[in-house]
């Protein structure tokens, strides 16, 4: 009977925005973006797949085959809907990742190891296990190199840990990041570009860049009121970042400019009420997406930055929050009154609802470039589901349930139609498009079931 109850109350988190604004959006660059990435930009509109093949055999394309944008819109009517356990663990898993090219996918559990899972040609098989060093409460993030050479990872621990990948001997190194706190963790973590410089968002405020040539910390620059939770490079340059933090705020940094000193960020992106969890970037240098325990995803462009009313009005916000995520419910008055309209000075772009962010920083992510043009933002879920926005509507095209507790992480495969979940029930999910499940033309909006409902999380 409790269970039931705590399933229709974690339900009722997740009110799906029926009528997304779309207004703003409607006149910005993605628009003409994610329309031309997918075909649908100039012309008359691409038709369903059935026209698309008789157009290709009776030699009415442009080329031989269909163009990237036709093969984006074709994969829209093939979205993973079956979910297979890829592996089950014993205990709470936290972070999975694909490698740049697809080829691995690693992945971090509470019981202190990282597994490292071959995904060649279609594959899903566990070639490397790793004991994480130095470990406090569990893994946190994980972050592979551009090379694909390491991987890294993150806990509470005044350090941050490489490791290599290939090889008969396993090499564990240590980068000391010399915090000023007793107590301190590394909640997310990214690399750059030449793979030399390593960013990190800690418990303190700070943001933390280490030098692996070096060896040393080379800046730690006091970047937000409270923890921040998710650091991120702005594109392949890795001169722009991006963090977000519990003060609710997405700050816009230049690594030319950063100083220990002056730690000034180029910008400030506010209209979230309560903590960012987590930004994902559009690879462009221009558009990112942020996850809330605010219940929402945020669209933003970084040459609209927010006005100090904006960030006045989010600080209000957080101010006012009289609850844990971690543990608690969310507030009934913070419900859907509050949710129908935007704080003043609100510069985002677009707003997603209709997933659950509670008991740990669930993650987001932009669908890869190559197989939907980018088309949708996805994200985890508190009800043990994967939920797909599209971005241009608002509108969930997918719910793919099939995980007994909360999914904190979720990654789409850059090339492959696949999906993997990972989730606090110990689970790796593998979702990927089941034969006879074709809607072309259906209700976009209904569930795509997997095997079970959620229930909640234990306290972490």
């Amino acid at each position: 009977m409790r269970t039931w109850i705590w399933r229709r109350y974690l339900l009722s988190c997740c009110t799906v925005d029926q009528n997304p604004d779309t207004k703003e959006l409607d006149c910005s660059e993605i628009q003409q973006q994610i329309l031309l990435a997918t075909g649908g930009l100039g012309g008359r509109p691409i038709r369903g797949l059935t026209h698309l093949l008789h157009k290709r055999e009776r030699g009415m394309c442009r080329s031989s085959a269909f163009s990237q944008g036709e093969c984006s819109h074709i994969t829209t009517s093939f979205l993973p809907n079956q979910m297979t356990q890829a592996a089950h663990f014993t205990q709470k898993a936290f972070c999975g990742v694909f490698s740049q090219d697809g080829s691995i996918f690693m992945s971090a559990c509470q019981d202190q190891n990282v597994r490292l899972f071959d995904a060649r040609k279609g594959g899903f098989k566990k070639f490397k296990t790793v004991k994480a060093r130095d470990v406090g409460w569990s893994v946190l993030d994980t972050a592979f190199t551009p090379d694909g050479t390491h991987f890294l990872y993150s806990s509470w621990s005044d350090y941050i840990h490489v490791c290599n990948i290939y090889g008969e001997h396993e090499t564990h190194t240590a980068l000391d990041l010399n915090p000023d706190e007793r107590r301190f963790c590394v909640f997310s973590l990214t690399v750059s570009l030449d793979s030399r410089e390593v960013l990190g968002g800690a418990n303190d405020g700070c943001l933390y860049v280490f030098d692996r040539e070096r060896n040393q910390r080379t800046l730690k620059i006091d970047a937000h009121e409270d923890d921040v939770n998710t650091v991120a490079f702005a594109d392949a340059s890795s001169q722009i970042l991006f963090s977000g933090g519990d003060d609710a705020l997405c700050k816009v940094w230049d690594r030319r400019t950063l100083r220990e000193d002056s730690p000034q960020p180029v910008g400030v992106l506010a209209g979230h009420r309560d903590g960012v969890t987590f930004i994902d970037t559009k690879g462009d240098a221009r558009y990112l997406i942020s996850n809330s325990k605010d219940q929402s995803i945020k669209l933003w462009d970084v040459r609209r930055f927010s006005p100090k009313e904006g960030l006045e009005a989010s600080r209000q916000a957080v101010t006012q929050q009289n609850w844990d995520y971690r543990w608690q419910q969310v507030p009934k008055r913070g419900g859907a009154a509050l949710k129908k309209h935007k704080l003043p000075g609100d510069t985002s772009v677009m707003t997603y609802r209709g997933h659950g962010v509670l008991h740990t920083l669930i993650r987001c992510r932009f669908s890869p470039e190559f197989s939907t043009g980018q088309r949708y933002v996805y994200t985890g879920c508190s009800t043990g589901k994967v939920v797909v926005y599209e971005v241009l509507s608002g509108k969930v095209v997918a719910r793919l349930n099939g995980h007994r507790a909360c999914v904190r992480d979720v990654h789409w495969h850059p090339y492959d139609g696949k999906i993997v979940s990972t989730s606090w029930d110990g689970v790796l999910g593998l979702w990927q498009y089941k034969q006879g499940e074709f809607h072309e033309g259906g209700d976009p909006s209904s569930d795509l079931q997997g095997s079970s409902d959620g229930k909640p999380a234990a306290k972490p």
